[in-house]
């Protein structure tokens, strides 16, 4: 499994990236601009992410403008749709309006709301299919 972590704070990084490191390779991005310089850079070299753990809150580029701008890449390189990489917003915003934007305005895969737990993590790995 190849995972990207978006996230700009660092402990919250350095712990999803330590844990995810157990399933495969993981590499990690403070903000949007870097996450699509990683997810571009992986996609060209045919070595895509199979899943992607974004905040939405983040300086620069946040994580709603980030996953669309990923779906758009996707789609002008022809990605089918059972290829998508898997998106998981990793949030503290729990409110109704930023969980239909992230699923049906951004695209992404699923939710989870701060705080959550390495059990939490592994449930939504496992409910992937990874």
């Amino acid at each position: 499994m190849k995972c990207l972590v978006v996230e700009d704070e660092l402990n919250i990084r350095n712990m999803l990236k330590t844990m995810l490191s157990f399933h495969g390779v993981c590499d990690s991005a403070r903000d949007g601009i870097k996450a699509l310089q990683f997810f571009t850079r992986a996609c060209r070299e045919k070595e895509p992410y199979d899943i992607i753990f974004m905040d939405i809150m983040m300086p620069h580029m946040d994580g709603l403008e980030t996953i669309k701008k990923i779906r758009e890449i996707e789609k002008n390189m022809a990605i089918d749709e059972s290829e998508e990489v898997k998106i998981i917003m990793v949030t503290a915003l729990n409110d109704p309006d930023t969980v239909f934007e992230a699923y049906y305005q951004g695209g992404a895969t699923a939710y989870l709301p701060k705080p959550f737990t390495p059990e939490d993590i592994l449930e939504e790995i496992r409910k992937l299919g990874f």
